[in-house]
């Protein structure tokens, strides 16, 4: 059940920019969740991202649950891009930027936790990052 309802979570890698078909910005993004099953890969100097379904409005929330190899890979910003039309306790997506800084291998786990602060994470997802 529990790698049921991970797959149902992550389902395909996103490792460049979420612009549209013809990478205008004037288009609506093309999302791809993430596949914790693939390796990353990112040349040192780029950034990449990890997109991972959520939905806020149920309280629960994605968070780093390891330290980053900063020598490797640096966090640069998480944002929340709700799927549309928006309606009332529909989900989204997380988008986690990270930065490759030098070669190397970097592991990136995040955990989705619910409302309750005291709780532990309900679900982990773990990324490789092999940056060249």
């Amino acid at each position: 059940m529990k790698k049921t309802l991970l797959l149902l979570v992550v389902s395909a890698l996103a490792l460049s920019g979420c612009g549209g078909k013809n990478g205008s910005a004037d288009q609506p993004a093309e999302i791809q969740i993430s596949d914790p099953a693939k390796q990353l890969e990112a040349a040192a100097g780029n950034e990449f991202k990890i997109i991972i379904n959520a939905n806020p409005t149920t309280g629960y929330h994605w968070e780093l649950m390891n330290e980053l190899d900063e020598s490797v890979v640096e966090f640069v910003s998480r944002d929340y891009r709700a799927d549309t039309p928006q309606a009332v306790g529909s989900g989204g997506v997380d988008v986690w930027v990270f930065k490759a800084i030098s070669p190397g291998e970097a592991v990136i786990t995040l955990g989705y936790y619910p409302p309750d602060l005291a709780a532990d994470a309900q679900q982990t997802v773990t990324f490789t990052v092999v940056v060249k």
